[in-house]
């Protein structure tokens, strides 16, 4: 029989967690296979995408949705190094509630959108809004599901290209974990490949769930009622995925709250208690890491909160030093089986944390409202 994150198949079904542990478990798999195929359709991508990319004055917009949304923001600062600040995250619940604060009209733009399902009302009305309120606007869609509405609005539409990720991508869970990740690594693969990065942070992760599962089990029993997670640059994006994780998978019951280190200290830091976990990700930046070095020192020293992880390439095993968006993925891949073990010890089910239906696994419930444009009051 079959196991992940080392529970039989069986126990997981009867608890309701299999699909979550399976797709938390398949990772490292899956950012291979996602490679793979971002490789094999190198020149259909590069044909559609290099015209593009020579515009000077480009702008790329990464976009989606809570988690999808957290993508563009782990993706952008990395991107921006080498591509003169082209890149930006911008959430589609942003570009939905307040177009005309975020789209201009007269820039050409490449919106990226990413999607779980790819049928989020939001999703779809960022799309429709960009193409109402810019003049030359481009879609790049990566999604995980070929049956969604932006994939198959992509196939009939010239200005669209739609990246569809290998099938386990779409996560049966109610947590998106593996569609996240391998979201990130088909972006990194398009953008900025780097085959060496990834296979360091395959091996990294399956360290983890490997001979580094029982180490995160333990932190994981650990009697807590609040978590924070904390990065800067790009990492505040896995920070804000980590919070995410172990809220919606503890069904609140634990909560949680990111920021970046020196943010912290401005007032965030009254919440720390001797309930109160914190992880830290430390940058693969020297400057930067001296920064986080000294506030880990800080929480210690504090010896108020219940426990300080500071994870960085020697406490995960990475063998050779990667950039920040790269360690990213063992990371987020640390803190996803922290919340599952969260969820799963303390009595949820972790496929469906929220049987009730007050959150659902495609967001339910949104009314998308008639963007009328007027003179005064148009996209800029």
């Amino acid at each position: 029989m079959s196991s992940y994150l080392s529970i039989n198949e069986s126990k997981l079904k009867e608890a309701n967690g299999y699909w979550t542990a399976r797709e938390i478990a398949q990772q490292p798999d899956m950012w291979l296979q996602t490679t793979e195929q971002v490789n094999a359709s190198k020149e259909k991508i590069n044909a559609w995408l290099k015209p593009l990319l020579a515009l000077d004055d480009l702008r790329i917009i990464l976009t989606g949705a809570g988690t999808s949304a957290y993508i563009g923001e782990t993706l952008a600062p990395l991107l921006n190094i080498k591509n003169s600040g082209k890149f930006e995250a911008i959430a589609t619940t942003d570009i939905v509630s307040s177009p005309k604060q975020y789209l201009h009209k007269n820039r050409p733009t490449l919106m990226v959108s990413y999607g779980r399902s790819g049928s989020s009302p939001e999703s779809v009305a960022s799309v429709e809004l960009a193409d109402q309120c810019i003049e030359h606007c481009y879609h790049l869609v990566i999604t995980c599901n070929p049956e969604g509405e932006l994939a198959l609005k992509a196939a009939s539409s010239e200005n669209m290209f739609a990246l569809v990720l290998p099938s386990p991508t779409l996560d049966q869970s109610f947590a998106m974990t593996s569609s996240f990740t391998s979201m990130i690594v088909a972006s990194l693969s398009i953008f900025q490949p780097d085959e060496e990065q990834l296979a360091s942070a395959v091996l990294a992760s399956r360290g983890l769930l490997g001979e580094g599962l029982e180490r995160i089990k333990a932190q994981a029993s650990l009697q807590t009622k609040r978590m924070v997670f904390l990065g800067s640059g790009g990492l505040q994006g896995i920070a804000k995925e980590a919070a995410l994780k172990v809220l919606e998978l503890t069904a609140g019951d634990v909560m949680s709250y990111y920021e970046s280190p020196l943010g912290f200290r401005h007032g965030p830091k009254s919440l720390v208690n001797q309930k109160t976990e914190i992880i830290l990700f430390s940058s693969s930046d020297p400057y930067g890491s001296l920064y986080e070095q000294d506030l880990y020192k800080e929480l210690v020293n504090d010896g108020i909160a219940l426990s300080v992880t500071q994870l960085n390439s020697e406490t995960l095993n990475i063998p050779k030093k990667i950039d920040d968006v790269w360690c990213a993925l063992p990371y987020i891949l640390y803190c996803q089986i922290i919340a599952f073990f969260k969820s799963f010890n303390g009595g949820h089910t972790p496929d469906n944390p929220c049987p009730t239906g007050e959150v659902n696994r495609v967001v339910q419930g949104v009314t998308i409202y008639r963007l009328e444009n007027t003179e005064s009051e148009e996209c800029h």
